[in-house]
């Protein structure tokens, strides 16, 4: 734990605030929602701009930024080593290095727009690849957001002499079949699994089930987990559990609420069954409906634990209603039930939210008083309050102490920092934390990049910041809609409208549907720089996006 010098140091000091962007942390949910290994990033290969991507006659064909090709002095070797001196070949360089694996090579194929998976696995048939269950993990995670190269490996794979498909990397492919909405192949594949016996698990249906939701597709989610047993899986509490959560976790608790009136007489019930409902009920802002499910797990025989505590403690700090937060902890210790560290950090980080650094900080002392010992996501939730509040030495003292805690620095406290000192411009630091994460083994994930990418976008640093893609890129990390929105909104900010159409053109290819403000923002600052024809090329990709999504 943090010496008593140490807390009284980050209490006593107290610097002005000023405002800040850094990425919130969510609250720490007490169902973690459904994790998809994102994969590549697919990067437009342009030795020269298209012929749409031009200037008006009025407006002079834009000129390279001098922060374009900048990179501090002190990361040049490390970016340098990617060989990305010219970021408009990023792809090209980084898929034809020296060190080529199979994967690499594999992928450069990918890189091609094939129409169809049928269309990829024709181009990698007589290519001399091995396939073997590593090499097609790998790359079901650098495509997991692009379905056709990703299926298309999979076909591939599946019709090599002595080579089979190990039933992980079949789910693999069945999420990834999900999160693109293709439901009715994802299905198919479920089928094949079935008929080659014993392929389908709770884990199979899980993700079959939680994609659905996210789709807002409530009914045949629920339709899933009544046909369960015809793959060989057990309709029981643990799956009736993984559908409920899945429906409360994209916003339909009333669905779940359903699944538990339809099935409580002929399931067995379990506490969590009754924690799933409280979590979705207070989420939805339902509180009565709440604490009624508490009654009836008290009824139930089921006594209230921390768990379903602390969705009413995070309830109220969504509110910011501490009065009530307050009250909760007192009930929670007047039944016997500590708040654990999770319930310290959710309300520590709504008190940082809210910009009463000094409570926030208050909490470690009582929850210290409680002997609860604090976890990486508690160090994590300091590290935000911190940055947040402009004290970054404070925030990198805390996250340098971790280890000596006995805590491991983990994802989400690297994730923290480096969003800290990208919302203070702090380049080098963010970067050279990434650097870091490199030499401690930790692996990235899409948000770490994020913030990190946005600075680039807002600091013309388009070197830099393609050399973050294709960093992502070998950390198998692809990009999905979110990131790429990010982009074009940074580039058209920051005047790089023909980079920022070349990402909106990919991501549309990759059949992801843009948001409207992302459409809407990009049109108009091609309007103001009369780019004629970008605008009317942007038009058109737009059109069948929006009817796909319809």
């Amino acid at each position: 734990m943090l010496s008593k010098f140490q807390t009284f140091k980050l209490l006593s000091h107290s610097l002005p605030q000023r405002k800040t962007n850094i990425n919130p942390l969510p609250y720490i949910f007490l169902y973690n929602s459904l994790c998809t290994i994102t994969d590549s990033t697919q990067v437009t290969e342009s030795p020269e701009l298209p012929s749409w991507l031009k200037f008006g006659e009025t407006q002079n064909p834009s000129t390279p930024d001098s922060d374009d090709d900048f990179v501090i002095p002190s990361l040049a070797h490390w970016v340098e080593n990617h060989k990305l001196h010219d970021h408009s070949k990023v792809v090209k360089q980084m898929l034809t290095e020296i060190t080529e694996t199979d994967v690499d090579k594999i992928s450069k194929i990918l890189k091609n727009r094939y129409p169809s998976p049928d269309n990829v696995a024709e181009a990698l048939n007589g290519s001399g690849f091995v396939a073997s269950n590593s090499l097609v993990e790998q790359l079901l995670k650098r495509f997991s957001n692009d379905w056709v190269p990703a299926f298309g490996v999979f076909i591939w794979a599946k019709t090599q002499t002595g080579y089979r498909h190990s039933p992980e990397l079949f789910d693999s492919m069945v999420d990834i079949l999900g999160k693109s909405e293709n439901f009715e192949t994802m299905w198919e594949l479920v089928e094949e699994m079935n008929e080659l016996g014993r392929y389908v698990t709770l884990v199979t249906m899980s993700k079959v089930m939680r994609r659905l939701a996210r789709a807002g597709r409530y009914k045949e989610a629920i339709e899933a987990f009544r046909k369960i047993e015809q793959f060989g899986v057990s309709k029981d509490t643990n799956a009736m559990n993984v559908l409920m959560d899945a429906l409360v976790k994209e916003s339909s608790v009333e669905h779940a609420h359903d699944v538990f009136l339809e099935f409580k007489e002929v399931i067995p019930l379990s506490s969590h069954s009754f924690n799933v409902l409280i979590h979705g009920w207070c989420k939805a802002r339902k509180l009565d409906h709440a604490k009624k499910a508490m009654e009836d797990m008290e009824k139930h025989e089921f006594p209230p634990d921390v768990v379903s505590y602390t969705c009413f403690v995070e309830a109220y700090c969504r509110e910011k209603d501490f009065r009530k937060v307050n009250e909760i902890l007192d009930e929670m210790e007047g039944k016997g039930c500590r708040p654990n560290v999770v319930t310290y950090t959710i309300v520590m980080h709504a008190l940082g939210k809210a910009k009463q650094v000094n409570e926030a900080l208050e909490v470690y002392e009582k929850m210290k008083r409680n002997c609860c010992v604090p976890d990486a996501s508690f160090y994590g939730s300091l590290i935000f309050i911190l940055g947040k509040a402009g004290r970054l030495k404070d925030a990198r003292d805390v996250f340098e102490d971790m280890t000596k805690q006995g805590v491991s620095r983990d994802v989400l406290a690297y994730n923290t920092l480096i969003s800290c000192y990208c919302a203070h411009l702090q380049e080098e630091t963010a970067l050279k934390l990434l650097q870091k994460m490199e030499e401690d083994a930790c692996k990235p994930d899409l948000k770490t990049y994020a913030p990190l990418l946005k600075m680039c976008c807002r600091k013309k640093r388009m070197k830099v910041l393609y050399f973050l893609l294709d960093h992502m890129f070998r950390n198998d990390i692809s990009i999905e809609v979110g990131t790429y929105s990010l982009l074009v909104r940074g580039l058209c900010k920051n005047g790089k409208l023909e980079h920022a159409c070349l990402f909106f053109e990919e991501m549309v290819l990759k059949g992801m549907v843009p948001k409207d403000s992302t459409y809407k923002m990009l049109m108009e600052q091609l309007e103001g720089k009369s780019m004629t024809k970008a605008k009317e090329h942007i038009a058109k990709l737009m059109s069948p996006a929006k009817n796909n999504q319809a």
